[in-house]
């Protein structure tokens, strides 16, 4: 039948003009993605943190003003003899100064904490490539998935129109008597379980299309038509990709990252076994208005004083040589996660490439399948309107058709996912044109 022989695995939708391409998807994820989104604002946040602002290397300077006003009664016995009494005597006193202070040397602490900082910004930065890399990996899989059923929907509406026209020819042939009833229950019987499987398949449709909406943070409800054509990048060549591997990966950069942020500890914990040097000085403005018993009625002063200040900690109770201990630790340790991860991903690889050559392996074999089932539905389709095959035969054509019609959809789907996997473990995800 006409149906099955118009290129079933590459159906496009009359609606063509509203197609959802992937280089809108790719763009609707990383513009609106809530994990992407996440992990930007965090990448601001530790590059605000890697600032000189944050880094202790610059000079702090405070202002301080104050005023006491006082009454008070006072009986004053003086010196001669005599005695002086005062009710409500007041006096009051101002003053306002400027401090400035500076850290000169603390054992090469901040200056270790403040490549820390830019650190953790480097690798926020790799995080939110490993956020953006994430969301499209699952934003592909929505994707093909969805045109996968909306393939198998088209699939499943022209399999049910094969099977009603069998039913009408039952019905006619039955009719006429040329037929029996049993011809046409069972033709009635297929095409019941051809309407249910179509069921099946649009609900499962439904489902697809609130996955892709949800991870490009669109309305649940709206209806994304999937460009179901796959064209397949160049052949690739395994020792160009496991070079672009080593090189780019994100989750390597991101462990190496780690290794750098862990051997940092090491002189930030060592800094604390040295002494600190500091600088302080101050500008300063006193007043003092005295009560009547006082020798002086009042006095001003003002000036500049500067200061040093030496501080070593000889002994804290042996908390400084554990956390020294523990940051050599730390660095041995992340070292070897690093290692562990790098076997780990050389074996990722080597799947993730025989993967890819296996799915397109069998897209092009299902393809060939193809072929030979719309030509054996075809001769089995005439042979049922000549009388010379009957229903049985001819549904078990229908079905072998269909069954591999939907394997092919499925394998053109996988092997483009395997490809785009293969572009993720090689860190040329977000770098390729869609």
């Amino acid at each position: 039948m006409k149906y099955f022989l118009i290129s079933i695995f590459t159906l496009q939708f009359l609606l063509a003009q509203n197609v959802l391409e992937t280089k809108t998807m790719v763009t609707k994820v990383l513009e609106n993605n809530y994990g992407v989104l996440i992990s930007e604002q965090q990448a601001n946040q530790a590059k605000n943190n890697s600032s000189i602002l944050n880094s202790r290397f610059l000079p702090t300077l405070g202002a301080n003003a104050g005023v006491n006003y006082n009454i008070n009664n006072i009986v004053a016995n003086l010196q001669n003899g005599t005695t002086t009494e005062l009710d409500g005597a007041t006096s009051s006193a101002y003053n306002a100064n400027l401090n400035l202070s500076y850290t000169l040397f603390d054992g090469l602490g901040r200056w270790y904490n403040y490549k820390l900082l830019k650190e953790r910004y480097a690798l926020s930065e790799w995080e939110v490539k490993a956020s953006m890399e994430s969301a499209l990996m699952d934003a592909f899989s929505a994707y093909y998935n969805l045109a996968n059923w909306q393939v198998q929907e088209a699939i499943m509406q022209e399999s049910l129109l094969v099977s009603q026209d069998r039913l009408k020819r039952a019905q006619l042939a039955f009719t006429y008597g040329q037929g029996n009833q049993l011809a046409v229950l069972n033709a009635q019987v297929d095409l019941n379980n051809d309407s249910i499987q179509l069921a099946n398949v649009q609900l499962a449709l439904e489902n697809s299309q609130r996955t892709l909406n949800a991870v490009m943070v669109e309305d649940l409800s709206t209806l994304q038509i999937i460009d179901t054509a796959v064209t397949f990048f160049a052949n690739f060549e395994k020792e160009n990709m496991y070079q672009s591997f080593q090189e780019n990966n994100t989750a390597l950069l991101i462990a190496k990252n780690n290794v750098a942020l862990a051997s940092l500890g090491v002189p930030i914990q060592k800094a604390r076994f040295l002494p600190t040097l500091a600088a302080s000085s101050q500008y300063g403005w006193n007043r003092a208005n005295n009560n009547e018993a006082s020798f002086l009625a009042s006095s001003v002063s003002y000036g500049l004083s500067l200061g040093a200040n030496l501080s070593w900690n000889l002994f804290d109770g042996g908390s400084a040589k554990i956390a020294h201990q523990n940051a050599k630790i730390q660095e041995e340790s992340a070292n070897l996660q690093w290692q562990q991860l790098q076997n780990n991903l050389d074996r990722d690889f080597e799947n993730a490439w025989a993967d890819y050559l296996n799915k397109i392996y069998t897209y092009k074999a299902q393809e060939k399948n193809l072929v030979s089932s719309q030509d054996n539905f075809a001769r089995t389709q005439e042979y049922f309107k000549m009388g010379q095959a009957n229903s049985l035969e001819f549904r078990q054509a229908q079905l072998n058709l269909l069954q591999v019609a939907n394997q092919v959809v499925q394998s053109k789907f996988q092997a483009k996912l395997a490809e785009i996997r293969l572009l993720q473990m090689s860190g040329l995800l977000l770098e390729t044109a869609w």
